[in-house]
């Protein structure tokens, strides 16, 4: 590929050629400009790939892990079908309840098994039969069943839960609490598809409280609905597109409450892999004092 790109705009034919029709001066290309010519050709894909990656840290301050995070990618491709799957869920523990990291722990664990029971002989297997719920369905019934199992099993404790599951070029998001899912934008916005379930949010909803009065105000980790607190659960369920071309990230309140979406947008657009934008997301979160654990989740359709 070197040896292309050097003839075709170093070598002394190609330099006459231009010389007949320019008067600028020509030279060929050195082995890094050809290099940084290569690196620049986005690969094209004849088929959608689903990618992803996680990245996780107990943090500077704390002394356990309260979060959990569960990522599955799978891709079936044949014939005329391509189907992208992918199954993305983090999940806080409450601080100051007992078994804070049971309650996390179970509900990717319930969650992320309920979902793909219900796929798996349609990933798996030769389908024979539709599935009888929708997305949103399945996506609830998991949620619901992942809070009565906490209530029964770790009673007082409690836990936030963000879950997305990819379909073809679909989100179904189920969300509870205050961690987050993000759309990261190639033009350099960063959007948040959930809302949090937390006092902060609400007195800044209903106008008591500014944006900036919000960011400093004392009880910001104070949640109003949380898996396994309260007798019943109402979880925010919705489908959207994948954002692409673009990222799709999730992540605990130990990234987004530390590193500022600017920042968040730059590391994970200058990282050559989505491997590396998670472990520099959470080194930047510990380098900004690490107050609580770290969880995040970016995933990508590409092709």
């Amino acid at each position: 590929m070197a040896d292309f790109f050097r003839k075709l705009f170093g070598g002394k034919e190609g330099q006459e050629k231009i010389k007949a029709t320019d008067t600028a001066t020509t030279a060929p290309l050195s082995d890094q400009q050809i290099s940084s010519i290569i690196a620049s050709q986005t690969p094209k894909y004849e088929m959608k790939q689903l990618v992803a990656s996680v990245g996780q840290s107990v943090g500077k301050q704390r002394e356990h892990n309260e979060d959990s995070v569960l990522a599955l990618t799978s891709t079936i491709s044949g014939g005329t079908e391509n189907v992208p799957f992918g199954l993305y869920v983090v999940a806080d523990g409450m601080g100051g309840h007992q078994f804070g990291e049971v309650a996390s722990n179970a509900a990717i664990r319930i969650v992320g098994g309920n979902v793909t029971r219900k796929f798996h002989s349609f990933l798996y297997h030769m389908p024979t039969q539709s599935l009888r719920e929708s997305l949103q369905e399945v996506m609830e019934m998991s949620i619901l069943e992942a809070h009565q199992y906490i209530q029964r099993e770790a009673p007082g404790s409690g836990t936030t839960v963000t879950a997305a599951l990819v379909l073809g070029q679909q989100v179904t998001i189920g969300h509870v609490g205050d961690s987050r899912a993000y759309a990261i934008h190639p033009d350099g916005r960063m959007e948040a598809l959930t809302r949090d379930h937390s006092l902060v949010k609400r007195l800044e909803e209903l106008g008591h409280l500014s944006r900036d009065e919000a960011e400093n105000f004392p009880h910001r980790n104070v949640l109003i609905r949380a898996l396994g607190q309260g007798e019943s659960l109402e979880a925010d369920i919705f489908t959207i597109p994948f954002p692409q071309p673009g990222y799709l990230m999730l992540c605990s309140d130990g990234l987004w409450g530390v590193v500022n979406d600017k920042d968040i947008v730059r590391i994970v657009s200058e990282s050559p892999s989505l491997h590396i934008a998670c472990q520099k997301l959470v080194e930047a979160a510990n380098a900004a004092g690490g107050p609580d654990n770290i969880t995040v989740a970016i995933a990508q359709l590409v092709g």
